[in-house]
């Protein structure tokens, strides 16, 4: 089994800066930056487990925060190297730094 501590734990970070960013930083993008990365997640975890990808639907941007940490969480379950680990660590470090949370 792969460690995926550091990854759930960078997207919990990134979920609790936006749960704490005011309404104005979340409509300037960075909601819409954590919607983002959220799909790629999901679509990532869809491809690994080989079924037909769907998009995350957007449910607005106070849940943009919930919708990284389900697709996280998803991913986590099924990643099957540290090297797919690494590149999901990097992702959420670069969309965070993007929304500027």
């Amino acid at each position: 089994m792969v460690d995926t501590t550091r990854l759930t734990r960078a997207v919990d970070h990134f979920a609790d800066r936006l749960r704490a960013a005011p309404q104005s930083r979340l409509q300037r993008g960075a909601a819409a930056e954590a919607l983002g990365l959220a799909r790629e997640l999901a679509r990532r975890a869809q491809v690994l487990e080989g079924v037909s990808a769907r998009e995350m639907p957007d449910a607005g941007m106070f849940a943009a925060a919930d919708q990284i940490t389900v697709a996280v969480h998803d991913l986590a379950l099924v990643l099957k190297d540290e090297g797919q680990v690494e590149e999901a660590v990097e992702l959420v470090a670069e969309a965070q730094q993007r929304a500027g949370v």
